[in-house]
């Protein structure tokens, strides 16, 4: 009886301490990171954890930069923290706190390609940040130019990773409540065998 109260901790302990997965979210879902979504809505129904990726797919008119939050707020591509132009970008969401990407063609960020997403610490459950007002400045109508700008990075820039294949955004969830259910499971079983 001793042994199956142990299997059981044993059991009980493991479920508990089982990390959730990640979760690759596609910006823009099938329509990828491209003109006329609203990535505001987009976001608004999604859960950010450190850990999960944000995965842009993108045509080459287009480009992924991560800014400050004054500089998302002002479209401005000019002092980026990240600059990515692979059309396939994976950027890992790797602490809690608001991240903020814009597109650097010129007006595309004033047209809307702007996205700001508040990753919460592991497990947490809180909902992404709305995108903050344009600056009070009309859109830009300047068509792209031919070039485009190529990755920079930084010792502790996030890398970029092609992927072919996100796992959903309800993973993480769903992982959790399996691992619970689980738990009582197992706690249930082992107060039935010692009473």
């Amino acid at each position: 009886m001793a042994a199956i109260t142990a299997g059981l901790l044993v059991l009980l302990a493991a479920a508990v301490a089982a990390p959730a997965h990640a979760t690759d979210y596609t910006v823009g879902d099938s329509s990828g990171w491209s003109s006329g979504v609203d990535y505001a809505t987009w976001a608004s129904g999604k859960t950010f954890a450190a850990g999960d990726n944000l995965v842009f797919q993108y045509s080459a008119m287009h480009t992924v930069v991560e800014v400050s939050s004054a500089d998302y707020g002002a479209c401005s591509a000019s002092n980026s923290i990240q600059s990515y132009s692979d059309q396939n970008t994976k950027i890992a969401l790797t602490a809690p706190g608001t991240r903020y990407f814009i597109c650097g063609t010129p007006g595309h960020c004033g047209n809307g390609m702007k996205l700001a997403v508040t990753v919460a610490a592991g497990t947490a459950t809180t909902t992404p940040a709305s995108s903050p007002p344009a600056a009070d400045s009309p859109p830009e109508t300047a068509t792209p130019s031919g070039s485009t700008p190529t990755a920079t990075t930084s010792p502790s820039a996030p890398t970029t990773k092609p992927t072919s294949s996100s796992t959903g955004a309800a993973c993480g969830g769903e992982a959790r409540l399996a691992m619970g259910v689980l738990a009582w499971a197992a706690g249930l079983a082992g107060l039935a065998l010692m009473g």
